[in-house]
């Protein structure tokens, strides 16, 4: 059986899948302290009392925020966990005697959609997180593509396209750099402006910006579907709403592809984990 972590800033959660994709349980605990040593020996716990409770040792996949360098073995990016800087992969490794396959969140977003969920038998997919903030991920043939640098997928940290005089150059975002798209799609921007323009022409214009942002992701990588998870993903309207938009910016004629949300919603982040092992 094949076991998944979901590693976030409050939280771990744990699945266990079946040889045919099916839970066999799901367990959820909260950091008691965010002290690095301590919440280490949480996350081996937890997956040891996941192991105990299915009956069986499994094989070990780790979702989270930002990525291990390929360099140093470091975490890096994951600012808001308690894990950051930190030599993650080999102490966890070393308390479980086992190797353990690590992958960016929205990766396994991806590639959980991608294998059973919404993408089902797509061959390129691209994840999109709107939430808090706003991620990314590219799973081709059911396979994630790190690339270099393990960025691959990062398109919240690029510009939003076709800026406005107005939206020139944009709000300062986390990473130091103006005019990320995060900083125009994430949860508290779809709401920015709504006490100037109201509350329709503010969704209109979020809508907008989506559709410049995904224009961009089809125009690189032309996936064969767009998956949408996060918080923001509930809004039905999006997917009626951006489709016809994209033909002002894709470069083709009459776009389209499809931008439909997630299946397995809160789950296909914890679910992609455990598939980082086949």
């Amino acid at each position: 059986m094949r076991l998944g972590v979901d590693v976030g800033g409050t939280k771990i959660a744990v699945v266990v899948l079946d040889a045919g994709g099916a839970e066999r349980l799901r367990r959820r605990t909260e950091y008691s302290s965010r002290e690095y040593a301590s919440a280490l020996d949480l996350l081996t716990n937890e997956i040891l009392k996941a192991e105990r409770e299915a009956g069986e040792r499994c094989s070990v996949g780790i979702g989270m925020p930002g990525l291990i360098d390929p360099e140093t073995g470091l975490v890096e990016n994951a600012y808001n966990t308690p894990y950051n800087k930190r030599s993650l992969k080999k102490e966890l490794e070393q308390k479980l005697g086992r190797e353990t396959r690590f992958a960016n969140d929205a990766n396994c977003f991806a590639l959980s959609e991608a294998v059973d969920g919404a993408a089902r038998g797509a061959n390129v997919v691209f994840g999109a997180i709107l939430g808090t903030g706003v991620g990314g991920g590219i799973v081709v043939a059911r396979h994630i593509v790190v690339g270099r640098h393990g960025i691959a997928g990062e398109w919240g940290h690029t510009p939003l396209p076709w800026m406005s005089a107005d939206e020139h150059p944009g709000p300062l975002c986390n990473c130091g750099r103006r005019g990320c798209i995060e900083q125009f799609l994430c949860g508290p921007a779809k709401n920015r402006g709504r006490d100037t323009i109201g509350e329709e022409a503010a969704t209109t214009l979020y809508e907008d910006r989506l559709a410049r942002a995904f224009s961009m992701i089809i125009n690189v990588l032309d996936p064969d579907v767009i998956v949408v998870g996060g918080g923001l993903s509930k809004h039905e309207r999006f997917y009626a709403n951006v489709p016809p938009l994209l033909k002002k910016y894709v470069y083709r004629e009459h776009p389209g592809t499809p931008i439909v949300r997630a299946v397995h919603g809160d789950a296909s982040g914890v679910r992609g984990a455990a598939m980082l092992w086949p």
